[in-house]
């Protein structure tokens, strides 16, 4: 018998996305699942990512790439995982990032702020509780200079991400697919589901989940700013804990504008320390923090 050769016709690579057809995009899944938005994203989005901090939303999201992956034949998904170590993540957190490694075999990939890799050494430098003293500078270095350190490295184009409608704020009128200010495309596959539809998920489909859920917290950010929301609160009131009027850690802010403002307190901290070396007034466009000159 002769064997038939069969040659393997390469896959073409996913072309980037066309921001001009956003809302062709977004009306066409606007009545699709969660996993068919995914499916999407994983067919139509060049250099994908998922973007996560194991909440509740982003496990549900990430058990669905598996299932996908899996009906294609593959072992684990082809969708790695960027996690923002703050260094200041409760240790469940962390446990809970081995666990998602362990049962999904997913490539995770973890991003720690600037020229620092524990928690000494990031107070060495800033000093202690920036986020008390100087909250915009805490959110810049710790999550949203890890994450455009993480996209620029990485040649990303497109994160999936665990935001919903139903956390409000910003993100009540979140659409499946967004485009930043950066031209980052940002997929929210479970934007209209309820928190109670995503627990609902997580507990059927046997995804682990962050073990303070079973001691009340609904969103877990970093020890020191989260608690238990009270009874009638939403699932986001209990972070940022005493700060009423922010909604958002700076991952899903304009980039630019973050970025300018700490630039432009650098500036006028490295002016403060020039003026206090000659002896003069600190002088400045708005007050400083001289312990953060070691930036």
């Amino acid at each position: 018998m002769t064997a038939t050769l069969t040659a393997t016709v390469p896959l073409q690579p996913i072309p980037p996305f066309d921001p001009s057809t956003l809302d062709q995009v977004n009306q066409q899944l606007s009545q699709s699942t969660p996993r068919q938005i995914l499916e999407w994203a994983v067919n139509n989005l060049p250099n994908l990512y998922q973007t996560t901090a194991f909440g509740l939303t982003g496990l549900a999201a990430t058990d669905m790439l598996h299932k996908i992956a899996r009906k294609q034949g593959k072992k684990s998904s082809d969708v790695p995982l960027i996690f923002i170590d703050t260094l200041y993540h409760f240790d469940e957190t962390l446990k809970l990032a081995d666990k998602v490694q362990n049962k999904y075999g997913v490539q995770l990939r973890v991003y720690r702020p600037p020229a620092v890799e524990t928690t000494k050494e990031f107070e060495d430098k800033y000093g202690e509780q920036l986020w008390k003293r100087d909250e915009d500078t805490y959110d810049y270095l710790v999550k949203v200079e890890p994450a455009r350190r993480a996209y620029a490295e990485l040649n990303v184009q497109a994160v999936i991400t665990g935001r919903r409608q139903s956390q409000g704020a910003d993100r009540s009128s979140l659409s499946p697919v967004e485009v930043d200010s950066t031209g980052l495309v940002k997929v929210n596959p479970l934007a209209r589901w309820s928190f109670e539809q995503v627990k609902d998920y997580v507990d059927m489909a046997g995804v682990p989940y962050n073990e303070l859920l079973d001691k009340g917290y609904k969103s877990v950010g970093d020890w020191h700013s989260t608690l238990v929301p009270r009874e009638g609160e939403g699932e986001r009131e209990g972070r940022w804990a005493g700060d009423k009027e922010k909604t958002e850690c700076g991952l899903h802010k304009d980039y630019f504008v973050m970025k300018r403002a700490f630039e432009k307190r650098r500036r006028e901290e490295e002016r403060a320390k020039m003026d206090q070396l000659r002896g003069e007034d600190p002088v400045g466009e708005s007050s400083v923090q001289l312990g953060l000159l070691a930036l």
